[in-house]
């Protein structure tokens, strides 16, 4: 049965998802196409049972079901913004606001995981306030579902502030850092 999603693009989803669900390969393929067609979620049924796939939230295992997310969601492209309301952790611990100049884009995640600021804990931040950053640069490490995620620079520019903080979980949207385009 397509996905509403498939349904508006006006394209089924192919024949290779109605059969079987047999193993891994099958999953892997099933998780390309939802990627090509943009499907966010994805439950089929067969005689082995039930398989859900869901992208872009967290899903809990259950018995009878498999669940599985991919941490392969595309970046989608910073937005500027001249205030952004956004849970930062300041001393009150309040919900704050973030003001942005026009030359400046805010870095939100992508998905839901932990944000870290560098490879390893025993390696340099890839970015510290104030560097200096080229299109493409990795700036931090989303790690979702065991999967680490490098999250990518959008454009040249500096980074202004570091909002995240080290180890700590993120939700989808909340904001990461501020950039300064070049």
């Amino acid at each position: 049965m397509p996905s509403e999603a498939a349904r508006e693009r006006g394209r089924p989803l192919p024949e290779k998802i109605r059969g079987d669900v047999k193993d891994s390969r099958d999953i892997k393929a099933l998780l390309v196409l939802m990627q090509d067609y943009g499907v966010v979620e994805l439950e089929i049924e067969d005689r082995r049972g039930k398989v859900r796939l869901v992208r872009g939230s967290t899903q809990s295992v259950e018995v009878p079901q498999v669940t599985a997310r991919t941490g392969a969601q595309p970046l989608r492209p910073a937005t500027v913004v001249k205030q952004v309301e956004a849970k930062t952790e300041d001393a009150g611990g309040a919900a704050g606001s973030i003001e942005l100049a026009p030359n400046q884009k805010l870095i939100e995640s992508p998905m839901v995981g932990t944000f870290y600021r560098a490879a390893s804990p025993d390696s340099a931040p890839f970015v510290e306030e104030g560097s200096s950053v080229r299109k493409g640069q990795p700036l931090c490490i989303i790690e979702a579902m065991k999967m680490m995620n490098e999250i990518e620079a959008p454009t040249a520019g500096r980074i202004v502030r570091i909002i995240a903080n080290n180890a700590q979980p993120v939700e989808y949207g909340q904001p990461l850092m501020i950039l300064e385009i070049a």
